[in-house]
Parts: structure tokens; sequence; C-alpha cells
């Protein structure tokens, strides 16, 4: 980062883009993909953002620390309420999402489908 006056503004950011999985770098070394953030005029620090993939697999790294054990542990009711939560965040749009998060919850790829079909007659 560049200097000291930018360290507030670092610890402000931080938490989103660890939530988000991505990393943060010295803005000299932004690649092309990377989105440099500035304050006060000058650039402060780079955010490297995952891959999409990687983000499911940090939001279910991040669902299981939330519930304490492994998501395949939950009962049906939690499972079901994990799959609505990534399906409002996006989860399933995402290359074998459905096979990835089927996987988390030890269920198949049917128990999936059939969770976001329920939500959707309900």
């Amino acid at each position: 980062m560049t200097g000291t006056g930018d360290e507030p503004f670092i610890a402000a950011v931080k938490p989103l883009v660890d939530a988000m999985g991505g990393e943060m770098l010295p803005p000299d070394e932004a690649g092309p993909d990377d989105v440099v953030l500035a304050w006060e005029g000058a650039d402060v620090v780079a955010v490297r953002l995952p891959q999409l993939a990687d983000s499911l697999d940090h939001i279910l790294a991040a669902m299981e620390r939330r519930k304490g054990k492994p998501l395949a542990d939950l009962d049906r009711k939690a499972k079901q309420e994990v799959v609505r939560t990534l399906e409002a965040r996006g989860a399933f749009s995402v290359r074998h999402g459905v096979e990835t998060v089927a996987s988390a919850l030890g269920v198949s790829r049917f128990t999936v489908y059939n969770y976001l079909n329920r939500e959707k007659g309900a």
C-alpha cells in the first residue's frame, strides 16, 4: 500500500475482500483483471477477485464455519436452508454448481434439484 494514512481504508475493505475470497495486493502489482481501489486520489490497494468456482468453494467453507460443522452433517431442513441461501447468492449459475453443492451437502444432485424446485413451488 502506499502510506500510513491508508491503513484505515485497507482495514475497512479487508472484511469485504475476505468474504468474497479475494486477495489484496499492492496497486503496482495489479493485473488487467484486478480492481484498483483509490483513497483521496491515490491508488491504495488492488483486489484480485477469485474465479467463480473458487468463490463457490469459499462460500461453502464460510457456511460450514458458520454452522460449526460439515454441511453434510446438517439435518434436511438445514440443508434446504443452505440451498436457499446459495440460490439467492447465485451459486447455481456457476458451472457444476449443483454438483459442487450436492457433494458438500452429502446428497445427490437430484436432491439439490428437489430442494430448488420445492422453493420455486412454495
